[in-house]
């Protein structure tokens, strides 16, 4: 269907005559009121009323034409509609200095956890279409990084750019879990799901564990818990060999979020540990929600534009070709 998307612009069609009409002099009036962008060509023509006549008609087109693409002409395409069903997925990554030990095995060699992190929750976001995703980083304080969105592209990238040390190098478990409920708040009819991957216990923020709990609890937020870092000590640290190897985890405190949320605490000491939140969250139903609907829609205001630069072109050769003739016409 075609459709012009600022039709109230074709009420500055009359607009160079009410110009004429209402603001020239008694003098002016007697002359043909000329466009700034045309002011050249008045010198340029000649005196002969048929050439002015017809530089009359290639301006008004030209206005015309100008007119069109203002209204901003487009052709719409067949209704789309989108299935709006999902789950809203807000992520807490914890950025706390211990996350560079360097003691899960990935791909053949030891790596940091963080990195680890990364790699398998990019896996994650790829899979989950259909999905809102949100992404929120924490340890000194806890912020968010990407808001729920379906653009997992940047959900990705946001996570894969995130880096120690940027909030701090403390672990503030009880702030992140307390941002997320903030943020689902407003999504009620949702089924909301935090995933909390941290390597360490509470130690800063402004909010306890157990207070944000009691939120998430009567938000009815089901919160996924994972304890990232493996037993061992045989990995490396940023200082050599034998890294600390996760006994620092609060994992008491992580099972009871997850047990009295309705979700489940994972101990995740490699990447099968982590692997393991695919299986569980596929198995959950999504919510439906209203179909979205969209109308594909193709821009056509360069054409009318393409169209008054070509009349202009027109115009000038026109005027030139006139110009030659009179001076022709003199000289013989």
């Amino acid at each position: 269907m075609f459709e012009f998307s600022w039709p109230w612009a074709f009420l500055l069609l009359p607009l160079p005559w009410i110009l004429r009409r209402f603001t020239a002099s008694t003098e002016q009036a007697k002359q043909r009121l000329r466009m700034p962008m045309f002011a050249h060509f008045s010198k340029l023509a000649p005196s002969l009323k048929e050439s002015k006549q017809k530089t009359n008609w290639f301006e008004a087109l030209v206005w015309v034409c100008l007119v069109i693409a203002a209204a901003n002409p487009q052709y719409l395409d067949d209704p789309v509609t989108l299935p709006n069903e999902g789950r809203d997925i807000m992520l807490a990554v914890d950025l706390s200095g211990s996350m560079t030990e360097q003691d899960m095995e990935y791909q053949g060699r030891y790596v940091d956890r963080l990195s680890v992190v990364k790699a398998v929750l990019g896996d994650f976001i790829e899979q989950r279409q259909g999905d809102r995703l949100g992404l929120i980083l924490f340890a000194d304080t806890a912020f968010l990084q990407t808001p729920l969105t379906r653009d997992l592209d940047t959900v990705s990238q946001m996570l894969s750019e995130s880096q120690i040390g940027l909030v701090g190098r403390a672990t503030a478990i009880g702030d992140a879990l307390g941002l997320a409920v903030k943020r689902f708040s407003q999504k009620q009819d949702s089924n909301r799901i935090l995933i909390l991957l941290t390597d360490g216990q509470n130690t800063a923020g402004n909010l306890e564990p157990d207070e944000a709990l009691i939120l998430a609890r009567e938000e009815g937020i089901k919160v996924y818990t994972v304890g990232v870092g493996s037993d061992g000590r045989g990995g490396f640290s940023l200082f050599g060999m034998g890294g600390i190897g996760g006994s620092s985890i609060d994992e008491t405190t992580l099972n009871k979020i997850a047990t009295e949320t309705g979700g489940l605490y994972f101990r995740a000491k490699d990447v099968a540990g982590l692997q393991q939140i695919y299986q569980e969250l596929d198995k959950l139903e999504p919510i439906s929600d209203e179909n979205e609907t969209f109308r594909p829609q193709i821009a056509l205001f360069f054409w009318p534009l393409a169209a008054a630069l070509v009349l202009l072109m027109l115009n000038q050769l026109y005027v030139n070709i006139a110009r030659l003739l009179s001076h022709s016409g003199k000289e013989a």
